[in-house]
Formats: structure tokens, C-alpha cells, sequence
């Protein structure tokens, strides 16, 4: 049986946006806690909304009282810390605790694809993905050693239509719009899996409250995974403009732009792309059903129709600029 009283911690982000509106469609009786502060993707009628910061755990313990839950869903934790407190807010009180850990927790570059939930975790060039992966960690100890009812799911790159998925987000297409050169880290071939969060809520909400899904691990991709110039390409033709792609090294794309590095060198640079049967065999509704060349379309409509939403970085724009000079007078 489907869960009915589900818990999300978080409940506005990109992903989590998306799973409360698909658990509410699926019948789930949904109470979101948050701190009540995002407005950009406002909750759905229907959920009941918890005002509460889970960095501040008494907060949490005063909305929750003595209720208990079916499943608790945890958007929200980015360190064993984070755990260590949801094992006192939320143990005894939850049948099944999903953590959302990620995909870039995986051997990064893997060493065979398409990567599967056995793929070994390890990540040595991004903070946050070992932080994940030590998550994960206290979380399969407190399974085996006390029955700790978790179920872990690994999102790979998802997106809705406020987020761009290249380096330099507006910044990128902005140059676009101007006919500028775009810089396209690596030489633009490799590919990368992007996943539209509804396509994601899916098979999400189809593990909550299953009792197969507890003590496992799952990820959660689409099946599609353009080349990366073919994503900034998608975005171009979205604005009506032909894309001037120049090939850059990720590593001297860090060197530059140093606050870039982690998420190119620990991820973006490498292809990644994913086998998704573990998931379809519980949750067979599951299908990837937005291209990314419908997605950007979304985007670049969302940006296009409000000024305030374009940020541009001109510092970014300077750096692009230099590198791309760099790579035409010495490629």
C-alpha cells in the first residue's frame, strides 16, 4: 500500500517542488516543513505547510509534536551532521526515511557506464559529493545495525525551467543573444544525463512508501544524455540564435573561474549516463518523457519573460572573454 501521511523536509527546491505535487496527485496525504521563505515555486493546495528550520531541531520537534509519519523525505541534508539530526527528529517516528544523496557520488571518472546503483561511490574531486557519500554512509550503518528504515535515491542533473544547466546559467546565454562566443568546457563531446524534475517525481513518489524500497538504493535519471554541445545548442535554437561554441579544457576553465572547478572537474566534465531498470522495476510508470530539447525551451520562455530573472555576472562575461582569446590564439 502507498503511503498516506508523507513528510517532506524542503519541499520548494527544484526536485522537491516537483515530488510533493506528484505524492499529492498519487493520493499521499502531504505536510511539507520549511522555513516558509521561497516564494518561486509556491506549494500546491493541499499540502499542509509546517513552519519550521531544520538547522534549528527544536523548531522541527515543536511543529511535529508526537506525530508520527510514513515517510519522511529528505531534501535538505548535505552533511553527516545533518543526518546525526534527523536520526533524533526522526527516528521511531517514520516507516521509511528517503535521503536524497547524488549521482555525483560515483566513482567520478567511472570506469565502465552506463553507471548502476553497484557502481563503487567515490568522488575525490567535489566536496559535496563526499559529503553525500558519508551520509550515505551513516545511513546504511544505522540500517544494519538497528533497522533504521531508509531508502536512498541519487538524483543525477535535474532541472525545471528556472535552471540553466551550463556553466555560466544567463551569463551563457546572454553571450548568446549578443553573439558572442560561448565557452563549452572539454571539447564538447562528452555526453551528460539531464533529467526534467517531473520526469523525476515519477519514479520518486513511486518508492515512497514501499516496503521493497527500504535498505536500498536507487538513482533516478532520464535515459537521454545529449552531448554537451548539444545542450547549448538546444538552448541557442530555444533563442533564435546559432551558438559560437569555443572548447576549453576544464581545467583551465578552473583555473580561471576557480569557483567553477569543483562542479566541472568533480562532475560536468566526465560523461555520465545511467542505468535506470532498478528503478522501472518497482515503479514501471517511469518514463522519461521531457527531452531536453523541449526543456530548454522552458527555460529560455521562464527567463525571457521577466528582465529580473536575467542575471548577468560581468566578471563571469570578462573571464569568458579571456579564455576564449587564450584558446583561439594558442588552439
Amino acid at each position: 500500500m502507498a503511503a498516506t501521511r508523507t513528510l517532506f523536509i524542503g519541499g520548494t527546491g527544484v526536485i522537491s517542488s516537483a515530488c510533493v505535487a506528484r505524492a499529492l496527485e498519487k493520493g499521499h496525504d502531504v505536510t511539507v516543513v520549511n522555513r516558509g521563505s521561497s516564494g518561486l515555486r509556491p506549494l500546491p493546495e493541499g499540502v499542509e505547510v509546517l513552519h519550521a528550520d531544520i538547522r534549528d531541531p527544536e523548531s522541527v520537534h515543536a511543529v511535529l509534536g508526537e506525530r508520527s509519519f510514513d515517510v519522511a523525505a529528505e531534501f535538505l541534508a548535505f552533511t553527516p551532521e545533518h543526518i546525526r539530526t534527523d536520526f533524533d527528529l526522526f527516528e521511531g517516528r517514520v516507516g521509511q526515511y528517503v535521503f536524497i544523496s547524488s549521482a555525483s557520488a560515483y566513482q567520478t571518472p567511472p570506469s565502465r557506464m552506463p553507471v548502476t546503483e553497484s557502481t563503487p561511490l567515490r568522488n575525490p574531486f567535489w566536496q559535496y559529493s563526499r559529503d553525500k557519500i558519508a551520509c550515505e554512509d551513516l545511513l546504511v550503518e544505522a540500517y544494519r545495525e538497528r533497522g533504521f528504515p531508509i531508502t536512498i535515491v541519487r538524483p543525477s542533473h535535474t532541472y525545471d525551467r528556472t535552471m540553466i544547466p551550463t556553466s555560466g546559467h544567463w551569463t551563457d546565454l546572454e553571450r548568446m543573444r549578443r553573439g558572442a562566443p560561448v565557452v563549452v568546457h572539454g571539447d564538447g563531446s562528452s555526453r551528460w544525463t539531464i533529467t526534467h524534475n517531473t520526469d523525476f517525481a515519477v519514479a520518486f513518489a513511486g518508492l515512497l512508501g514501499r516496503p521493497e524500497a527500504v535498505g536500498d538504493t536507487f538513482h533516478i535519471t532520464s535515459d537521454e544524455a545529449p552531448t554537451w554541445d548539444q545542450i547549448y545548442c538546444y538552448l541557442a535554437e530555444a533563442l533564435g540564435v546559432e551558438a559560437d561554441l569555443v572548447h576549453v579544457a576544464s581545467e583551465s576553465i578552473a583555473a580561471v573561474v576557480p569557483e567553477l572547478g569543483p562542479g566541472l572537474l568533480g562532475d560536468k566534465a566526465h560523461s555520465m549516463q545511467f542505468d535506470n531498470s532498478k528503478v522501472k522495476a518497482l515503479v514501471p510508470e517511469f518514463q522519461a518523457r521531457v527531452p531536453f530539447a523541449h526543456g530548454a525551451g522552458e527555460i529560455v520562455d521562464w527567463y525571457l519573460a521577466d528582465a529580473s530573472r536575467q542575471r548577468f555576472d560581468p566578471d563571469l562575461d570578462a573571464a569568458f572573454d579571456r579564455l576564449v582569446d587564450h584558446a583561439r590564439a594558442f588552439g
